[in-house]
């Protein structure tokens, strides 16, 4: 992708990425929205969503990308979101770095106060090529919530409330102070 620093570690099914990442995603808890990044097209402004999401956590880049129909990459302080992306000179778009997102501009700023891991599972009557794809989501205080899903070979960046048919596998919580 011509991406500095990026290099995926692709996994299948919630067992492999909650052993892989599931202590790191969950120590983000308690902890700030500072940043993030995303690919965008200089001519259009377009998302990019083949790229991956940079989110910055006070200092702790973590990195998702989904690939193929149910493949997911997170990568930890990597990727150099300050260099250009390289190779694209054949295609018609450039594609550059952003911190432009409506969706995770309302984010910024707030702590992290749940991490999980969601578990596509429609019904057994249903066939379903999607079924045990893993995205991640995470709870903000005052509401605001961020799920990074893989939409069939791409990122998808959803801020509403999870699908039914998600079976939710919470990583971690932060811990409110009491009175």
């Amino acid at each position: 992708m011509g991406i500095a620093g990026f290099e995926p570690s692709f996994l299948v099914g919630l067992d492999a990425v909650r052993q892989a990442h599931g202590g790191r995603l969950a120590a983000l808890t308690g902890r700030r929205l500072t940043g993030f990044a995303v690919v965008r097209f200089a001519e259009d402004d377009d998302w990019f969503a083949d790229c991956p999401v940079v989110l910055d956590f006070e200092g702790v880049q973590l990195e998702l990308c989904h690939w193929k129909l149910d493949e997911l990459s997170i990568g930890w302080g990597t990727i150099d979101t300050a260099a250009t992306i390289a190779g694209w000179e054949w295609f018609e778009l450039t594609p550059r770095w952003s911190r432009r997102d409506d969706r995770l501009e309302s984010l910024l700023g707030r702590e992290l106060r749940e991490v999980a891991l969601l578990e596509w599972r429609p019904p057994s009557d249903r066939r379903d090529l999607a079924a045990g794809t893993v995205a991640v989501e995470f709870a903000f205080a005052g509401g605001g919530r961020l799920c990074v899903s893989n939409a069939l070979d791409e990122n998808h960046l959803d801020t509403g409330p999870a699908h039914p048919d998600c079976l939710r596998h919470e990583l971690g919580r932060a811990v409110t102070p009491g009175p």
